[in-house]
């Protein structure tokens, strides 16, 4: 008779999919590539102005997926536990997105640039343009997040 330990069942979750910070980042990069196709396609400069942030230019896309990643591991800290069910993930996430629509765009990185805040002018055609992505980017990242975490 062997007494070995149980195997576990084969619909169990990784443990990683456990931890919100690691599943919100994974989450991220999803929506940071969904994020970065669309500014490739519709603002092309805007990459270049976020590798700007570094110095780099031509490093836009490599720092847009490791901000991407940072934000959204910020929404699994965050918001993570509530993302229990596509609609709440969705709406989080797209609530998210505002809240660094307004503190990326037209407060951080004109700031960072030396361009002091852009709040007035928030509907400018580019930062409608900028709020439609981060829109898209929250979205994703929420609805890959319900989708990572639960297996």
């Amino acid at each position: 008779m062997a007494t070995g330990v149980p195997a576990a069942p084969s619909s169990s979750v990784p443990a990683w999919r456990a931890q919100p910070v690691t599943v919100g980042a994974l989450a991220g990069i999803v929506g940071g590539v969904m994020f970065g196709l669309m500014m490739t396609m519709m603002m092309p400069p805007m990459l270049g102005m976020i590798g700007s942030l570094i110095g780099a230019p031509g490093l836009g896309w490599p720092v847009h997926l490791v901000l991407s990643a940072i934000i959204g591991a910020g929404f699994g800290l965050l918001l993570g536990r509530r993302a229990t069910d596509w609609g709440p993930a969705a709406g989080l996430g797209l609530g998210y997105a505002f809240v660094w629509w307004i503190l990326g765009p037209l407060l951080i990185m004109p700031i960072w640039l030396g361009m002091g805040p852009m709040l007035a002018a928030a509907l400018d055609t580019p930062n409608l343009m900028s709020l439609a992505g981060h829109l898209l980017y929250g979205l994703a990242t929420g609805l890959a997040y319900r989708a990572i975490s639960a297996g």
